[in-house]
């Protein structure tokens, strides 16, 4: 039998591909590391789900955040407002832009300096969707981070 552990988790996420715009090959690149990770280690613990494992489609919907997760025995759509995420999501956005500009032509105490910012703002964002999840699903913050990542890829226009 499954641990509790490995049965609250995701098998499968897939991005709702209206959702999504043209990005940049840096873009495409996190998009692409962010489900590669949460695949590879996550929680993900549905509110009433026995068990798992669960795929989960992510899209957006009138400005909304729209979570599609199916498991043995359980679906169940989630729709969070944007509203809370949206100044950190513009400031992400900014803070990465100048981190990958920094890559090409910065000292490494500038990088550095970038990417602490980055990381900042990601553990926020991660945390405030905990909170948004709050009685809906539980996750621990790796698992939220990565989400938070997926979610600014529905936001890339590239």
């Amino acid at each position: 039998m499954a641990s509790d552990a490995q049965n609250h988790r995701l098998q499968s996420v897939e991005l709702d591909e209206e959702s999504l715009a043209a990005v940049s090959r840096d873009q495409e690149q996190e998009r692409q590391i962010a489900i590669f990770d949460l695949l590879e280690e996550n929680r993900f613990h549905p509110e009433g789900a026995e068990g798992g494992p669960y795929d989960l489609r992510m899209g957006l919907l009138e400005n909304r955040l729209v979570l599609d997760v199916r498991g043995p025995g359980y679906e169940r759509r989630h729709i969070l407002s944007l509203s809370p995420f949206r100044t950190l999501i513009k400031d992400y956005f900014m803070i990465c832009d100048s981190y990958y500009q920094a890559i090409r032509n910065s000292t490494p105490q500038q990088i550095e300096a970038l990417d602490m910012g980055r990381r900042g703002l990601h553990n926020e964002a991660s945390e405030l969707l905990q909170a948004r999840l709050k009685g809906k699903i539980e996750t621990d913050l790796d698992t939220a981070r990565r989400l938070f990542t997926l979610i600014c890829a529905l936001h890339w226009r590239g």
